[in-house]
């Protein structure tokens, strides 16, 4: 039995040393591993902050529409369809002026007529867009050259404080015969673009505007004071 002893602790002893070196060598290898690794990482540029923020960038611009039409080819616009922009900008800016004046008097104000000025007040601003759009592809700068004037169909703000001086009583009829007169001059602008004028997209677009302009028209007739005929000039 006193034999034996030794032979159990001398392989013992042997064995701990041999586990110890495999052991350091494990570790030392992992280590060498993880450094290389991280040390690639950093050469690749992990971590870096600029290519972290560089997705928000890109975000943005990509999520946000336009704030109005951007053409994508220029146009040519001749003198036929610079007048006809320059003239129906302020038309419509002038009837939606009087639309905001409506929307701001007595509820008594009649519940159709303004019905129909809301579909107009939509209608005006998307040519609005469309016009000046037009304007910036031909590279012509937008310039109001009838201001001050009396032209046929235009809501100038004469009309304007004559209808804001007016009894509530008196609102729906004025201001339908003023519609009616702005309406139906652009009708007659739009033949008159569409016979004379150059740019195939304008010459499109007043044909668009004619077709909702004889609508729009059909719907305002029977009114108080919405009668009247195109006028030529």
């Amino acid at each position: 039995m006193s034999g034996d002893a030794p032979v159990d602790q001398q392989p013992t002893a042997t064995r701990r040393p041999a586990f110890g070196g495999r052991a350091g060598r494990i570790v030392g290898v992992v280590a060498t591993v993880v450094v290389t690794t991280v040390a690639v990482g950093l050469s690749q540029g992990w971590g870096r902050a600029d290519q972290t923020a560089s997705p928000p960038t890109a975000s943005p611009s990509a999520a946000a529409p336009p704030a109005g039409p951007a053409p994508t080819a220029s146009v040519v616009l001749n003198s036929t369809d610079d007048a006809f922009i320059q003239l129906l900008i302020p038309m419509n800016e002038g009837a939606l002026a009087l639309i905001d004046h409506v929307d701001s008097r007595s509820a008594r104000a009649d519940p159709s007529l303004r019905a129909l000025l809301n579909d107009l007040r939509a209608a005006h601003q998307a040519e609005l867009r469309d016009l000046r759009g037009l304007l910036a592809a031909g590279n012509v700068a937008e310039q109001n050259i009838h201001e001050g004037h009396q032209m046929p169909g235009m809501v100038t703000d004469a009309s304007l404080a004559e209808l804001r001086a007016a009894p509530d009583t008196e609102v729906p009829s004025r201001a339908a015969a003023l519609v009616r007169a702005h309406l139906a001059q652009t009708v007659v602008l739009c033949r008159g673009e569409q016979t004379a004028g150059g740019s195939p997209e304008l010459k499109a677009l007043a044909g668009r505007m004619q077709q909702a302009r004889a609508a729009e028209l059909s719907a305002l007739d029977g009114r108080p004071g919405a009668t009247g005929t195109p006028q030529a000039d």
